[in-house]
């Protein structure tokens, strides 16, 4: 696959089919990722691989937590904005209505909001889930550096013919994480990565999230102005 069908591929996947996806394929896909930069070459993240019994042990652990005592858990990083503003809130606002249109979710049904926000922690059944981490004495910039890394994994993954989910919501259940002898005490779980063969007939896969244009982000200065400029 070209790197800009790679790129132009991947979609953030919520549904996926339960087909398993072999040890040597994700350790394939984690080599090319820890080819990503990283200052003075750091390389600074830590991934726990979870399949099988072991998936599904956090996944059940996960969701518990989530549903009876969510007002507990809160991630040990801010993630977002503690009041939200323009235009990155109509943004986020697009995407969510987006998704609940897609799965015909009425905006007023709060319960199958809640319903489809715990699926966030069963992976979206893909068979496979990756736990991102950071050793906490690190700095913000390892946080750049990792964002490479799991970009790499995912542009890896479509390489591979499989799709994936970055989901920083899990950062929120580090406790649990840890509860399940996935996390140390000394490192953050910055997200969770879902992994697997999309589910290509699931609704919430063919959500398609726009992306503004070049000028409306980006500035050019010093260049030479465009024939007919």
């Amino acid at each position: 696959m070209q790197v800009e069908d790679a790129i132009r591929s991947r979609k953030s996947v919520r549904r996926f089919r339960p087909d398993p996806v072999p040890r040597a394929q994700v350790e394939r896909i984690l080599a090319l990722a820890a080819q990503a930069p990283s200052g003075a070459n750091t390389q600074p993240w830590r991934v726990r691989a979870v399949a099988g019994p072991v998936r599904d042990a956090l996944c059940r652990a996960v969701v518990a937590a989530a549903e009876h005592e969510p007002q507990r858990h809160h991630a040990e990083y801010g993630y977002y904005p503690e009041q939200w503003f323009e235009p990155y809130l109509e943004r986020r606002r697009t995407m969510g209505f987006g998704l609940y249109d897609t799965l015909g979710i009425a905006r007023g049904d709060r319960a199958a909001r809640e319903r489809q926000a715990l699926r966030n922690f069963q992976f979206f059944d893909a068979p496979v889930g990756l736990l991102i981490a950071l050793d906490r004495r690190m700095n913000t910039g390892s946080f750049l550096d990792l964002g490479m890394f799991i970009q790499n994994l995912m542009l890896a993954a479509r390489g591979e013919g499989l799709h994936s989910c970055p989901q920083g919501v899990f950062a929120d259940y580090h406790q649990v994480v840890r509860e399940q002898g996935l996390l140390d005490a000394g490192e953050i779980l910055v997200c969770a990565v879902a992994l697997g063969f999309e589910a290509p007939e699931a609704p919430e896969n063919g959500l398609v999230t726009e992306r503004v244009l070049v000028a409306e982000f980006a500035a050019f200065h010093g260049f030479e102005e465009p024939a007919g400029g």
